[in-house]
């Protein structure tokens, strides 16, 4: 007799994802870009331009021709896929999903449980994933008790949270997760920032780790890193909880931001076309003078007047809304010494 395919909801699966071989999210590409389970492969049974076909052919023919082309479309495509997995044995287990848990990821499902590999199905599909993602966030968003580093741009508080990660602390580390650095030049070079609704899934896959009885450190943030926004409920704490503050010279920060932001010397025209979009705060005449600086390479020079005129007054500004319970001298931008460790866990 052949197996029965099991269909589990995300309830059931979410705390034993890590026991299947490999999540494989059967929707199209655009579909998994916008958003998708950390960890899943996207095997597409039909790609945008397929899904749009049918889709086509569903409206302006009629729904038997639709399906007729899709399951030809689905075949050619799972077909494609077997070929990529040769190399499975008979125990590999595969999870498989798509949008509502329907008759795309049945479809393949179907096909390698006659194979013989016993495969599984998420009931409801991505869309109770998604669902399941926005409720366990307005939980786990409140749920820690925060210690938020923060200070002025340069000082090193991403390199800071590493290095309390290296030492077991629990950090959160929103900028590594949103792909940007949160200021107007710190976008990352040669990638793009997640869609909103993977940031929320790779945030609730990070939130979900941490136990609840130990701190979390954060990065103090405005409520939106580049493109991303963060959750109200996340934010909200975040400025409610106790902060700690780290500084050093600024000439110090200066040459970190040169060492830290090699990619925008190696790319000037982009700098320049960065700095353009600072005449909304900033006058001509400043603007004009920071391109100068950019043309005559003067990128320390340059770094030291951003932070003076721009970086500076912009963070003593947000430093009004934190709960600012401690100060931590550095010596050099974010170097954990053991006397920096001891001062934040003393303040904490």
């Amino acid at each position: 007799m052949q197996r029965q395919i099991p269909r589990h909801t995300i309830d059931d699966l979410i705390d034993r994802l890590s026991a299947f071989d490999s999540i494989i999210d059967v929707r199209a590409p655009s579909e998994f870009i916008e958003d998708h389970i950390p960890g899943a492969i996207n095997l597409p049974v039909l790609d945008d331009h397929e899904r749009d076909e049918v889709g086509t052919l569903y409206k302006q023919v009629n729904p038997f021709t639709a399906r007729k082309r899709g399951a030809a479309l689905t075949a050619q495509n799972i077909a494609r896929h077997l070929e990529s997995l040769s190399d499975r044995d008979k125990n590999w287990t595969p999870l498989i999903y798509c949008w509502r848990g329907g008759q795309r990821s049945g479809s393949m499902a179907l096909v390698f449980n006659e194979i013989g590999w016993p495969v599984t199905l998420i009931q409801g599909g991505y869309k109770a994933y998604r669902r399941h993602v926005i409720e366990a966030l307005e939980t786990l968003s409140t749920a820690f008790e925060f210690r938020v580093l923060t200070g002025p741009t340069g000082s090193g508080k991403t390199r800071l949270l590493q290095g309390l990660e290296a030492r077991g602390a629990q950090v959160l580390d929103l900028e590594g997760l949103a792909n940007h650095r949160g200021s107007l030049l710190g976008e990352a070079p040669e990638s793009d920032q997640p869609k909103q609704k993977l940031f929320e899934s790779r945030l609730y896959a990070a939130l979900r780790r941490f136990d609840r009885k130990q701190p979390v450190w954060i990065e103090s943030e405005s409520s939106k890193i580049g493109e991303i926004h963060l959750p109200n409920q996340l934010f909200k704490h975040l400025m409610q909880s106790k902060g700690i503050r780290v500084d050093c010279a600024r000439a110090s920060r200066a040459e970190y931001l040169c060492q830290d932001y090699q990619h925008l010397i190696d790319n000037p025209d982009k700098t320049r076309a960065l700095i353009e979009k600072l005449t909304f705060r900033h006058s001509r005449a400043q603007v004009d003078l920071w391109r100068q600086l950019i043309d005559d390479q003067a990128w320390l020079e340059l770094a030291d007047s951003l932070l003076d005129v721009h970086y500076d007054p912009a963070y003593a500004q947000s430093q009004k809304r934190l709960q600012v319970i401690a100060d931590c001298r550095l010596e050099r931008p974010g170097e954990l010494s053991d006397a920096v460790y001891n001062q934040l866990m003393d303040a904490s």
